[in-house]
C-alpha cells in the first residue's frame, strides 16, 4: 500500500539524521524559543509537521552554533518560516507584516526585515546543506495512529462501548505528548520514530486501553514495549494529573 511504502521511505531518512550533542551554549534558553515557536505557530494555525520540523532545525542550529538572545529570535521565527515553507501550502506561510503585527514582537524588542530574514534563512540552508527533508515524530505519528485503535481492544478489560469516541480520545493524547516531547531537549536522545511510537503507547495506558502494546502496534513500528519504555516514562512524568483522568469510552 502506498501508505507502508510512504513509512518507509521516511524511516529510511531516519538512519540519515544528523547528529544532535545537546552541546548549546544557551541550552537553558531552548524551552523558551520550543514554545516561541507552538505559540506563533499556533496563532498562524500550521500543521504539527510545520511546528515540529522548525523546533528540530532550531536544536540542530543551536547544537553547532553560539548564537546570541537577540540572534535567538531571529533564527527561531526564521526556523519557522522554513519549515512551514516546507510543509504547508504557499497560502498557508505567515507573511512578513503578519509577524511584525504579533504582540510578541513589541516584547521581544524585534522587528523583522525581509533582508534579515533572508540572511537568516540562507545561514540555515546552508547548515542544513539545503536539506529539510528530517522527519520528526510529527511525521510518524499519522501512521502509526491509523491502527492506534482497535476494535478487538479492551477497555479497563471490557469492550469498547463507542470506538469512534475512542479513536478521538487516542488522537487527542497522542498530540499533547507530542507537543510534551518539544518541550525537553532530553527527547532527542531518542529518533523520532521512537518517539512518535512512544506517544501512542503512553496514550493507550492513558486510556486503560490493553493490551497496552498489541503486536500491530510492534509490527508497524518495529518497537517492542520494553525499547518504548524509558521514553514512555518520561512522557508521563509530564502529564499534568488532570490529563491522567481517563474517558468513558
Amino acid at each position: 500500500p502506498r501508505q507502508q511504502q510512504k513509512l518507509h521511505k521516511i524511516e529510511i531518512t531516519e538512519l540519515m539524521l544528523p547528529s544532535y550533542k545537546g552541546q548549546s551554549p544557551q541550552l537553558n534558553l531552548r524551552r523558551y524559543f520550543a514554545d516561541l515557536i507552538a505559540i506563533i505557530s499556533n496563532r498562524f494555525r500550521l500543521c504539527p509537521a510545520a511546528r515540529h520540523l522548525a523546533v528540530y532545525l532550531l536544536d540542530l542550529f543551536m547544537d553547532r552554533y553560539d548564537v546570541t538572545l537577540q540572534q535567538l529570535h531571529m533564527v527561531s521565527l526564521s526556523c519557522l518560516l522554513l519549515a512551514s515553507k516546507f510543509e504547508e501550502r504557499e497560502d498557508r506561510v505567515p507573511k512578513l507584516d503578519m509577524l511584525n503585527s504579533l504582540g510578541c514582537m513589541s516584547s521581544m524588542n524585534l522587528v523583522l526585515t525581509k533582508q534579515g530574514l533572508l540572511h537568516t534563512e540562507l545561514l540555515l540552508l546552508e547548515t542544513f546543506q539545503w536539506n529539510l527533508y528530517l522527519p520528526t515524530a510529527a511525521h510518524f505519528i499519522e501512521y502509526y495512529l491509523s491502527i492506534a485503535v482497535h476494535e478487538g481492544d479492551l477497555h479497563d478489560g471490557w469492550p469498547m462501548t463507542c470506538m469512534d469516541k475512542t479513536k478521538v480520545y487516542m488522537a487527542k493524547y497522542a498530540e499533547y505528548f507530542l507537543e510534551v516531547s518539544l518541550q525537553d531537549h532530553v527527547f532527542l536522545c531518542f529518533v523520532p520514530s521512537l518517539v512518535a511510537a512512544a506517544c501512542v503507547a503512553a496514550s493507550r495506558l492513558v486510556l486503560h486501553l490493553s493490551p497496552t502494546w498489541p503486536p500491530r502496534l510492534q509490527r508497524l513500528t518495529n518497537y517492542t514495549w520494553e525499547s518504548l519504555v524509558p521514553c514512555a516514562e518520561k512522557l508521563l512524568m509530564c502529564v499534568k494529573p488532570a490529563a491522567r483522568m481517563h474517558p468513558d469510552i
